[in-house]
């Protein structure tokens, strides 16, 4: 989770695009809850390969990370050198079981996922235009290799960035080829398909783990589209007609704590954090983020920043932390 998140501007200036919260819970802590649910496994340890975030952010993840009774780890990626090279950065942690993610995507699968007798289980899920994605070829139950946007039909099973690997320490070993040899892919990047496709080579077994619904959190637009898929998922939240005066609620919806509402319609789709104030506003498909205040205002695929305060705004509009806009 090293990179700047920079189609998520202005959220993404100050808060790292894996703490953007997703009705409710930060993206990162969605991603772990995914784990959980799937795997027939105690998650040990977090290891989290991070840039420059600060140590507000750090302590942020370590709770988290404790939250799930595991030991966080952090490790720094300094130069934006690829796949393989920020996974490699994490060496100390390659060891037994491994889970490998990208935090920018979110995953459900339909029960458990079988992990026996694979030394790779990699997430893959069905697409209609592969010719846009990494694909895996599977042939008999087995993973045989990969093709990256394929224009031929070779397959439809797109790789979403979720990997299992049964032997850190082997995989850690083919990172580490990669840099002592300087075998660069894409961009002159060190890519961890490449290291896959070493171990793929040695006869290691990989097998698929079918993903059921694939969620992107790579831009604004996606952020809401996909806020509103989890809101489909989640149970009604109980409000009695006492809690927000004048206001109806329409569901889905995640409304915090200790938020103010008033003389106000709420949702389909909204997403309101803690501590905001909502007045004689309309907020549909929208996320608004801790402490905003929301005065007269109709906001429709709209998005306000941390502590931003909107006044008498009747447009789609995207406000950065501690931002006001207000008619003059």
């Amino acid at each position: 989770m090293a990179g700047r998140g920079t189609r998520l501007r202005p959220h993404s200036l100050t808060t790292p695009k894996p703490l953007l919260p997703v009705a409710g819970p930060m993206l990162i802590e969605r991603i772990v809850h995914s784990f959980v649910d799937s795997l027939n496994r105690d998650i040990t340890e977090i290891a989290f390969v991070l840039g420059d975030f600060g140590r507000e952010v750090e302590e942020r993840l370590a709770a988290m990370a404790r939250s799930f009774g595991a030991k966080p780890s952090f490790y720094y990626q300094e130069e934006a050198l690829g796949t393989a090279h920020a996974v490699n950065c994490a060496a100390p942690s390659l060891s037994g079981e491994v889970i490998v993610a990208f935090a920018d995507t979110l995953f459900r699968v339909d029960g458990e996922i079988d992990l026996a007798g694979a030394d790779s289980v990699i997430w893959l899920k069905k697409v209609k235009d592969p010719s846009r994605f990494g694909v895996a070829v599977i042939e008999e139950g087995r993973i045989t290799g990969f093709v990256e946007k394929p224009t031929e039909p070779v397959s439809d099973m797109a790789i979403i960035g979720v990997y299992y690997f049964r032997d850190g320490a082997r995989l850690q070993q083919e990172l580490q080829y990669l840099m002592d040899n300087d075998i660069r892919g894409h961009k002159r990047e060190f890519d961890l398909t490449d290291a896959i496709e070493r171990l793929l080579r040695q006869n290691a077994v990989f097998r698929a783990a079918d993903v059921s619904e694939w969620l992107d959190f790579g831009t604004i637009p996606a952020w809401l589209d996909s806020t509103a898929a989890v809101l489909d998922t989640l149970p009604a939240q109980e409000v009695s007609a006492n809690t927000y005066p004048d206001t109806t609620i329409v569901p889905p919806c995640h409304i915090g704590e200790k938020v103010r509402i008033t003389g106000s319609t709420i949702g389909p789709y909204a997403s309101i954090g803690d501590h905001c104030v909502i007045e004689n506003s309309e907020i549909t498909n929208s996320i608004i983020r801790d402490h905003a205040q929301i005065h007269n205002s109709r906001l429709h695929m709209s998005t306000a920043g941390v502590s931003a305060e909107v006044d008498s705004c009747r447009q789609e509009i995207h406000v950065g932390d501690f931002s006001v806009i207000r008619k003059a």
